[in-house]
């Protein structure tokens, strides 16, 4: 007489999901850790484009020819320069694991640029400064070719 083992179904069928439900683990963390990784974007090139800001001190302004250079960038992290009314500043930031948001920072500014990459050849802009000089403005700059 041959017994029927009930069990055994069910346990099989848990351990084809469990080695399914790993190698989907596995696969996902590949792709954020090595795929995804290999996608961030290159900022590096000379941008430019127009500046809107605003301020107690200057009022609304707008600044025609905003222009940043990103000369250079190791992973994730740049650094570059930008002209504007009293001089150059050098700066450097950092692009977010989204591969779409980036912040920068320079050593004599008390305020941050935050950055969003609309497309290969498009950023948007944004600097924030608090306290005596506060101002905030926004620009939307096109990489030169």
């Amino acid at each position: 007489m041959i017994k029927k083992q009930s069990g055994n179904a069910a346990s099989q069928f848990l351990l084809w999901l469990l080695v399914l439900v790993n190698t989907a683990g596995i696969a996902y963390y590949y792709y954020q850790t090595e795929i995804k990784a290999k996608q961030i974007p290159n900022l590096v090139g000379t941008w430019s484009g127009v500046n809107l800001t605003v301020s107690d001190e200057k009022g609304y302004k707008t600044w025609d020819d905003k222009t940043v250079t990103i000369t250079e960038q190791q992973d994730r992290r740049f650094r570059g320069t930008f002209t504007y009314a009293d001089g150059t500043k050098h700066f450097f930031g950092v692009i977010y694991p989204d591969n779409k948001s980036f912040t920068w920072v320079s050593t004599p500014s008390h305020g941050y640029v935050h950055g969003r990459i609309l497309n290969d050849n498009t950023i948007g802009t944004c600097y924030v400064e608090t306290w005596e000089h506060a101002t905030a403005g926004c620009a939307t700059l096109e990489r030169q070719k």
